[in-house]
């Protein structure tokens, strides 16, 4: 029953999704703002989707560390779900995303558009220097910038090391940082074209103020993300 589920969903999805993206398509002409909030019907559709034929639904904690104004958020990322919830949650949000899915017939063209900041991940220096100079420009829009700081989805449980990106962040944008712990690998893991029913958590927690030196900081995230994610994969 599980399986015809989310072969269900999987069908359903992947036709309301290229629905969207050739009706949206003159949207590449509008303005970014008008991109965001087709997207957000999109996203709206495809969560919508995704409890009604898998029975996955969601809840946060935490809400209270949002704040009003742009701030880098470190997230833990172990499904696609996770870009798609944030990119509805928060006020247009900016994904530090590699270059590559900028390529993507119509969906890439949908990023780029939309001011995502895309980064070489062989140029080492130079683009840490443009990550920074894309994500300066972000938060002067009034935009929240997005990273996941092991550089791809990690299985639950699973450890991947901390990469530069979000230490540059943090040293050259002195604003704060919203750690995210979530436990959505459990339902929608890695390529895994089988999702489970249940309930997906996703936790803010208390920001980390501007001013850390590096090994601080990076010791005083990795701690906060990984400890409360799999504090949510045990209570799950």
């Amino acid at each position: 029953m599980i399986g015809f589920r989310a072969l269900l969903f999987n069908t359903l999805y992947l036709l309301w999704t290229a629905a969207m993206h050739i009706v949206c398509l003159p949207l590449l002409l509008a303005p970014a703002s008008v991109i965001h909030k087709a997207g957000k019907i999109w996203i709206a559709g495809s969560l919508w989707l995704l409890r009604i034929c898998v029975g996955l639904d969601m809840r946060e904690i935490g809400s209270e560390h949002l704040p009003a104004e742009p701030v880098l958020f470190a997230v833990k990322h172990q499904s696609a779900w996770e870009t798609l919830y944030l990119s509805w949650r928060l006020n247009q949000p900016a994904f530090v995303l590699k270059k590559e899915l900028l390529h993507i017939p119509l969906f890439g063209w949908f990023l780029r558009r939309v001011g995502m900041i895309a980064i070489d991940r062989s140029g080492k220096a130079a683009a840490l220097k443009k990550m920074v100079a894309d994500a300066k420009a972000t938060f002067a829009q009034g935009r929240p910038v997005i990273i996941f700081p092991e550089g791809t989805r990690v299985a639950p449980g699973a450890h991947r090391p901390y990469q530069p990106g979000i230490a540059a962040l943090y040293a050259q944008l002195g604003v704060p940082v919203i750690p995210v712990a979530l436990n959505s690998g459990l339902f929608w893991g890695k390529k895994a074209i089988l999702k489970k029913p249940g309930t997906i958590t996703i936790e803010y927690l208390p920001p980390i103020p501007p001013g850390l030196d590096r090994k601080s900081f990076m010791r005083e995230l990795e701690s906060r993300i990984e400890t409360a994610s799999n504090r949510l994969a045990q209570e799950s």
